[in-house]
């Protein structure tokens, strides 16, 4: 049995394991982003029967993907990057769900783009939870009334995400995510990833983004 897939399945046991622990009812999916492994590095996985992949860049998505989700059209690609709006139409056709939603101008964009070729992603507003200058993502104080934006648009928003402060510890910033969401009366939390999916699933995340924990480590220059 591949690596891969050895990985996966002790990940799925941790989660069941915590869920029973915890009375935790929530079905929750596992992102197994694949940015920067080559598609002969996931095949075994996606043979194995695993449908939900992340990756962070639109070209490289596009390269990997386009051929492969056309014979197979049971798998969902997730952006788990920044999308910058000149990209949204290239994205938007390779793409099923989109984590990073953090502008109006990428709201505004993404309307007007998937009205043209009448497919709607399911959206992840992007929260700067932790107010990092240098994070992308919406105030939580101005949550709701860019939810309000979203929905005027006619946008497919499903839930939120967060990337807490990667030098502090999450739990405090995943519980208010949970609070946030359940405000706006979202069902589905985008937060946790290989270091922390345990802490993020104890506060009600339903997609979690695991990347080294399946595939093992990247290369150390890529960004």
């Amino acid at each position: 049995m591949h690596q891969s897939i050895i990985n996966f399945n002790n990940i799925k046991s941790s989660i069941k394991s915590n869920q029973e622990q915890t009375n935790n009812k929530n079905n929750i999916k596992i992102i197994a982003v694949s940015k920067t492994f080559e598609i002969s590095h996931i095949n075994p996985l996606i043979d194995y029967g695993h449908t939900d992949f992340g990756e962070n860049k639109v070209q490289e998505a596009i390269e990997k993907w386009t051929d492969i989700k056309t014979k197979n059209n049971k798998l969902s690609l997730h952006l788990v990057g920044k999308l910058q709006s000149n990209k949204t139409k290239l994205a938007l056709k390779i793409f099923d769900y989109i984590h990073s939603l953090d502008s109006e101008k990428l709201a505004n964009k993404i309307s007007e783009e998937q009205k043209k070729i009448d497919k709607k992603p399911k959206l992840f507003i992007q929260v700067n939870i932790g107010n990092e200058v240098q994070k992308s993502g919406i105030d939580p104080n101005k949550l709701k009334s860019f939810y309000k934006h979203c929905l005027d648009k006619d946008l497919d928003v499903i839930g939120t995400m967060c990337l807490p402060p990667i030098s502090e510890d999450p739990e405090k910033y995943f519980m208010r995510m949970n609070y946030l969401n359940k405000n706006l009366g979202l069902k589905e939390l985008s937060m946790g990833m290989s270091a922390d999916y345990i802490s993020a699933i104890e506060n009600n995340a339903t997609f979690i983004r695991v990347g080294s924990k399946i595939f093992g480590e990247r290369k150390k220059n890529y960004k």
